[in-house]
């Protein structure tokens, strides 16, 4: 017989966990107990907030499911942001919760929220297990479906009395039948070939590769694909990193704040392949506007995708990379569009991302100069705001699981324990936080699990003094009435340095590549402070109601 807090963590490790993210509290010391003495590693964060954000980081470094930990009723519901993030950007993380004893289940003891309910609506699937001898089954379902089908969050609930009751020794293990849960990994072969008719009669073909490139592992198809037809590719904030920046057919990120070459493509193309993307609306624009004159193919995991914001004319249900696989098997003859492509080559050299080069400390040329630093080399994580659009448009990604950052949700908050989680997935490279003095502030206190446990993340702080992406909202739309988006001067080198990690502050461009070469050199974290300019905004810039071709702002050649 063992405890259920026995049987959790021998469940945990059955699946291959090493690493678990969390924060102690009364309900869920039995649990602690038993991790003392077991081979899991647990990273104490400072917020529970932290830990789903360092779980959901570390599963997309690695491509491994992450786990976070907290006790129940404000430990559990401080997942909660974490949880969504993770569930919009099809992220698989279990989080493990407390809860009472089961006999106080609905009586509004101390500490108790309705964590299952509360959560429902952003998680694939959740449990509020009643018995010890069922955690170890619900373990293996749990981790099952948070990493099959379209991945994403799955949270199990577990009352003290679960934890400290005595259950046997499971016996072998089952194999795991959920009834309605049955994933299409394989697509339809006459849906495979509808697709390959219109790649073969297109002239103005374009890819659009999203975030389901990369959780299906596909990049080195996508690239085999894209060599052997032609077709150029743009790829949304979530699919950045699916084909390397610097590919001759990568056109860059498409959508609100995409290339024009990339928004111009859409536009003009006769035919769209979407693979692992799901139309939403920062992609589209006027959704009436988006690839408006084009034949659509869409191949999602997720068939409640297909067809829900754009009109399909080949659906295809399934794994992205299983189905790029059938489509290689099956291509036909290499074809010539010349015009074509001497088009969108002329949209790439006529408008590309370029930086102001006026002496004035540009956050574009801070990007630029840590991507030619690391030489694709390395994690970029980022908050959320114009960083993270300063991020995707002006660093140079050359493999999958190398961009981390918050799409669907947009969590401000996000970037700094996502890269303490991608650390310890990738502890191998080099890990930057890339963030605004707004975002950083949200879960600063991270500091302290930085310095506690010396992990020796980077974080370049882009400091306008502002909530800059708002701020440009009002700039542009709103006649510079900056309603509550100024924010006062913060010391932060001073704050690091009280949590014994070193910085440096920086206020002119002059001094960009030495701070970042200094940071990349230190072997433990190390804050930047780049006072940029105040009122730098992002662009182009697409605005709201407007199609992705009616771009606003960025320079021409």
């Amino acid at each position: 017989m063992k405890t259920g807090a026995k049987l959790l963590v021998e469940g945990l490790i059955k699946q291959g966990v090493t690493t678990i993210f969390g924060y102690p509290g009364g309900v869920v010391l039995p649990l602690y107990d038993e991790l003392y003495d077991s081979p899991l590693r647990h990273i104490l964060v400072r917020h529970e907030q932290a830990a789903a954000h360092a779980a959901d980081g570390y599963a997309r470094a690695s491509g491994r499911i992450g786990v976070c930990l907290a006790t129940s009723g404000p430990g559990a519901c401080n997942l909660v942001t974490g949880i969504a993030t993770a569930y919009m950007d099809s992220v698989p993380v279990v989080a493990l919760t407390g809860q009472v004893p089961t006999s106080m289940l609905g009586n509004d003891a101390f500490q108790e929220s309705d964590i299952t309910g509360i959560t429902m609506p952003v998680t694939k699937h959740n449990y509020l297990v009643k018995r010890a001898e069922d955690l170890d089954g619900i373990v293996r379902e749990a981790f099952h479906i948070a990493g099959t089908g379209r991945q994403g969050p799955v949270l199990i609930d577990i009352p003290k009395d679960v934890l400290t009751n005595q259950a046997p020794d499971p016996g072998p293990p089952e194999d795991i039948v959920r009834r309605g849960y049955n994933p299409t990994l394989k697509g339809h072969l006459r849906q495979i070939e509808k697709a390959l008719s219109l790649i073969a009669d297109a002239q103005r073909p374009i890819i659009y590769a999203g975030g389901g490139v990369i959780a299906s592992d596909a990049s080195a198809e996508l690239i085999r694909f894209v060599e052997m037809t032609g077709i150029p590719v743009t790829t949304t904030l979530m699919g950045i990193g699916a084909l390397p920046c610097d590919h001759p057919l990568n056109l860059g990120m498409l959508g609100m704040h995409g290339t024009r070459s990339a928004n111009y493509a859409i536009t003009e193309c006769d035919l769209l392949i979407a693979i692992g993307a799901r139309f939403d609306d920062r992609v589209t624009g006027r959704i009436e506007s988006f690839a408006p004159n084009a034949g659509v193919i869409h191949i999602d995991i997720d068939p409640a995708e297909i067809g829900k914001n754009k009109k399909v004319d080949v659906p295809i249900v399934g794994d992205s990379r299983s189905i790029l696989t059938c489509l290689i098997d099956r291509l036909p003859q290499k074809k010539q569009r010349g015009a074509w492509d001497e088009k969108y080559n002329h949209w790439k050299v006529t408008y590309p991302m370029s930086v102001p080069d006026d002496g004035h400390l540009r956050p574009q040329m801070i990007i630029r100069t840590l991507s030619d630093l690391l030489d694709g080399e390395g994690i970029i994580v980022s908050e959320v705001g114009q960083n993270q659009m300063w991020t995707a448009q002006h660093f140079c990604f050359k493999h999958p699981r190398t961009w981390i950052t918050s799409g669907g949700l947009g969590t401000m908050g996000y970037g700094f324990p996502a890269a303490i989680g991608a650390h310890f997935a990738r502890p191998d490279l080099p890990v930057f936080d890339i963030a605004g003095d707004g975002s950083i502030q949200m879960n600063i206190q991270e500091l302290g699990t930085v310095a506690q446990y010396d992990i020796p993340v980077k974080i370049v702080i882009l400091n306008n003094m502002y909530l800059g992406m708002v701020r440009q909202w009002q700039e542009l739309f709103y006649d510079r009435r900056y309603s509550y988006t100024e924010l006062p001067e913060v010391d932060f080198v001073g704050i690091a340095r009280a949590y014994g990690i070193d910085g440096m502050r920086v206020d002119s461009a002059d001094g960009v590549r030495e701070a970042l070469t200094t940071a990349i050199d230190t072997d433990g974290a190390f804050v930047l402070d780049f006072r940029i300019a105040r009122e730098e905004n992002v662009f182009p810039m697409v605005p709201a109601g407007a199609a992705i071709n009616e771009m606003i702002g960025g320079q021409q050649k």
